[in-house]
């Protein structure tokens, strides 16, 4: 089989539907499983007889899988399918062509990429410490509630916070209202976190930022991190998803241990 492809229909809201894509991978000879809510998508990937695993679906659904592609030294095809895609923008995919990607089941060359670990827990963007990991946190409490508007009551409640986060780098108390450490370099402006030039440094970039809103970053560059919290957990988000890890939580690089397929470059 060249390639197992599963697809989660419930990452972003846009077209192609899950029935479009599952019928354009048929047309390509790949074999298609769109996820069902009970089912563990990992454990259908570690199963699949294929010479490439691929995943559709938004920056929370791809790392379960490159994790099964690393256990199994396979190549892992990703389709953006979700709602931003960042880590499908930094390995030079379009995000608007979910079924362009398709065509890199069918390429014949691998790329080799950083991933991150924060202790055993796979990360391909980021993880981020303070106000926007509470952010995450109470979008997803107020998501679970069925509340419409949650991500826009989650950053109304976390803006009322007007003291830093006790945050803990490297054994050094510091002042933060975010921290986020990041799997290669980013591009940083005012505004927001902007793309990866590559994916192949071999180190963390910690970005700290003491506004709530950041006006400048203090970067540090670094191979691992120990990032902690008063108390014995710290509340994160990895890869924009919410998690609480044992404090301090160990961040590290892993150079080069994710193969990632993408469709050849057209002349």
């Amino acid at each position: 089989m060249p390639g197992f492809l599963l697809v989660n229909p419930r990452s972003g809201n846009r077209r192609p539907t899950p029935d479009d894509l599952v019928e354009a991978a048929a047309a390509r000879g790949i074999e298609t499983h769109v996820l069902q809510p009970e089912e563990d998508a990992a454990e259908l990937a570690h199963a699949a007889n294929a010479e490439a695993l691929g995943i559709a679906g938004g920056d929370g659904s791809i790392a379960p899988i490159a994790e099964v592609a690393i256990e199994r030294s396979l190549p892992l095809v990703v389709v953006p399918f979700g709602t931003r895609n960042h880590f499908a923008r930094d390995i030079g995919l379009d995000r608007d062509d979910p079924i362009a990607a398709l065509d890199a089941f069918a390429a014949d060359e691998d790329r080799a990429i950083d991933v991150g670990r924060v202790g055993d827990r796979l990360f391909l963007n980021n993880v981020s410490f303070g106000i926007y990991a509470r952010l995450v946190h109470r979008r997803e409490r107020h998501r679970r509630r069925s509340d419409t508007f949650a991500r826009v009551r989650a950053l109304a409640l976390a803006a009322r916070r007007r003291h830093p986060e006790p945050i803990v780098v490297d054994g050094n108390p510091i002042k933060a209202r975010i921290v986020l450490v990041a799997n290669n370099g980013y591009e940083l402006d005012v505004f927001n976190v902007g793309e990866r030039n590559g994916l192949d440094e071999g180190k963390l970039h910690a970005y700290v930022a003491e506004e709530w809103w950041p006006r400048t970053w203090h970067e540090r560059v670094a191979e691992t991190f120990r990032i902690g919290a008063p108390g014995g957990e710290v509340r994160a988000a990895v890869d924009g998803e919410p998690v609480v890890l044992d404090s301090p939580a160990e961040l590290h690089v892993q150079p080069g241990a994710l193969r990632v397929r993408v469709p050849l470059q057209r002349e």
